[in-house]
């Protein structure tokens, strides 16, 4: 009996350590939720307390009264979406060229990839606004959109790993029965890296959806907001008004929380096959 009780202590003590970790990082959110019901006499009053007295929407009401929030809802959900299907089918056709095609330079324009994700995004401000700015794209959906398309180097780094352990005898048997390469690409490679796919649209639109400095950069109409901006913009208007500012975080919190349940499960499944393939 005692061969299964260390293990099944050890067990218990990992679970434990995990479900305290767990609670330390919703405790936040939970508070932001609960200071978003709160009126600004709970709020202000000592000692604070972690839960609502007497519970108002006001905040919210206050809030959508202040600012168009959906409207930069919107605009942040179009920026994401159109990022997003771009660097998902984007990114993994340069990784199914760079892992199951040969042609000449592609390890050396691998490397020049991976050796991108070195230079600081910031570097790229400049240029970017003087681009965007010679095209006429300030204040406009192609300039938040289109530069950003461009910054999929680990994407194409998570996809080329990925496929690369795709056995080759798949695609050539489909070659075989006379597919051609987009067919390949999309009957064959893409219905088996569903999980891949989902971890780059994850980390995609949690990118997307938290930028702030470039769309502060070419954007000055109120119009383009997007929600980064918009709290950022809300706080220095109503520094004071905390169950406003926290009303308008958990709106701005529920599409990517929305975006990870529906996407999780390709996650899960793609750690658990990258296991089985070690």
């Amino acid at each position: 009996m005692k061969k299964f009780r260390k293990p099944q202590l050890t067990i218990v003590i990992i679970y434990l350590f995990l479900i305290a970790v767990m609670l330390t990082m919703l405790v936040p959110y939970y508070w932001m939720l609960i200071t978003s019901f709160k009126p600004l006499a709970e709020i202000q009053a000592y000692p604070p307390k972690f839960y609502v007295e007497s519970p108002t929407i006001e905040p919210y009401r206050d809030l959508l009264e202040i600012i168009p929030m959906f409207r930069y809802i919107l605009n942040s959900l179009f920026v994401c979406a159109s990022v997003v299907i771009f660097k998902v089918f984007a990114c993994s056709l340069a990784g199914y060229a760079f892992a199951k095609h040969k042609f000449w330079g592609r390890d050396k324009i691998f490397f020049l990839f991976l050796a991108s994700l070195m230079i600081p995004w910031q570097v790229n401000i400049i240029p970017g606004f003087l681009l965007v700015k010679s095209l006429g794209w300030l204040n406009s959906f192609k300039g938040l959109i289109i530069p950003t398309m461009g910054w999929g180097a680990f994407a194409i780094f998570l996809s080329r790993q990925f496929i690369y352990s795709i056995p080759d005898d798949l695609i050539d048997a489909a070659r075989i029965d006379g597919c051609g390469e987009l067919r390949i690409y999309t009957h064959v490679i893409l219905p088996l890296i569903k999980p891949v796919l989902a971890t780059v649209a994850i980390f995609t639109f949690i990118q997307q959806w938290g930028n702030l400095v470039w769309p502060m950069v070419i954007t000055s109409t109120r119009n383009m907001r997007t929600i980064p901006l918009a709290l950022t913009v809300l706080s220095s208007q109503t520094s004071t008004n905390f169950n406003m500012l926290m009303a308008a975080a958990v709106i701005a919190t529920v599409p990517m929380l929305v975006v990870f349940l529906i996407f999780q499960k390709y996650i899960i499944k793609g750690v658990y096959l990258t296991q089985l393939k070690g």
